[in-house]
């Protein structure tokens, strides 16, 4: 994995540049750990101050130092997608792999189940979830429920090379050598997928924090919650625009900015490490 990680450095520049991207918004959100503000207070400091020495990021009308406050929404945003990625890659490698795999009518239905998802609407389903779970609503209830939905496409991209790794000729020794097929799924066909998991991951990061985002500003989530999307709720909220704190809205843009374009570069270098004719492009053979 380090061999993989120190090519992908060297000799992909889109690479280096989206670890970089990503690691500065990662260490920003990190410092959140370091302080003892508290997200929820509100009047802590002087309302609508502009950029300074002393407050880097301003204030908010809410009386909030928005340094701080932009450290522990990200920090909030960055798990929150996190969250969402890891629990759909386990189901979507669960369903690619026995899908490909054991073939036949489990494919069959699997794909089947694959294509209900895939046809669902996601958005109009999550609000409904909003007013029924209002109460119990947090980051975990929401990232599990997106986590449901997230996983389809990518479920029958790694299904396409479980098909191909089924007749391989190392994959008949495993069964001759009496190997149980979830043994022959996790050890011998899971590592060829890893890199289309990791590539995938990025991509449905974006897809999730995007789309939380969405509903924060909407107000259909719990805006007690310090995230990115409930940030701009808020500065919606109190017209940030319109009274002139601009640094409410486009600090925080400016930073999802970034973070966007670094996993959207991460998640285009992978997919092409996966092609070995492009990563021996890249590496000049």
């Amino acid at each position: 994995m380090f061999s993989v990680f120190r090519d992908l450095v060297r000799y992909n520049a889109e690479f280096a540049i989206g670890v970089v991207l990503v690691s500065i918004v990662i260490i920003f959100a990190c410092l959140s750990f370091v302080t003892s503000v508290d997200p929820t207070m509100v009047y802590r400091v002087p309302p609508d101050m502009p950029p300074d020495a002393q407050y880097w990021f301003g204030t908010n009308s809410r009386g909030q130092d928005m340094f701080w406050q932009l450290s522990f929404a990200f920090r909030n945003t960055l798990s929150f997608g996190v969250t969402v990625a890891v629990l759909s890659r386990i189901i979507s490698i669960a369903i690619g792999l026995a899908s490909g795999y054991l073939g036949g009518w489990v494919d069959r239905g699997l794909m089947f189940f694959n294509d209900i998802f895939v046809a669902i609407p996601i958005f109009p389903i999550l609000i409904l979830f909003y007013f029924v779970m209002k109460t119990n609503m947090n980051s975990f209830v929401l990232a599990a429920v997106m986590a449901c939905f997230g996983w389809p496409y990518d479920a029958r991209l790694i299904r396409s090379v479980a098909l191909g790794l089924r007749h391989r000729e190392f994959t008949r020794q495993a069964v001759f050598a009496g190997m149980s097929p979830a043994k022959i799924m996790l050890e011998e066909h899971l590592p060829y997928v890893m890199p289309i998991i990791f590539a995938t991951a990025m991509a449905n990061m974006i897809w999730a924090i995007g789309l939380e985002v969405t509903l924060a500003v909407l107000g259909f989530t719990n805006l007690n919650i310090p995230t990115v999307g409930t940030t701009l709720y808020w500065a919606n909220n109190h017209s940030a625009l319109v009274v002139g704190t601009w640094w409410w809205i486009a600090i925080p843009v400016a930073i999802v900015v970034i973070m966007f374009v670094g996993l959207f570069l991460l998640a285009v270098s992978l997919n092409e490490y996966i092609d070995p004719r492009s990563r021996l492009r890249r590496m000049g053979s």
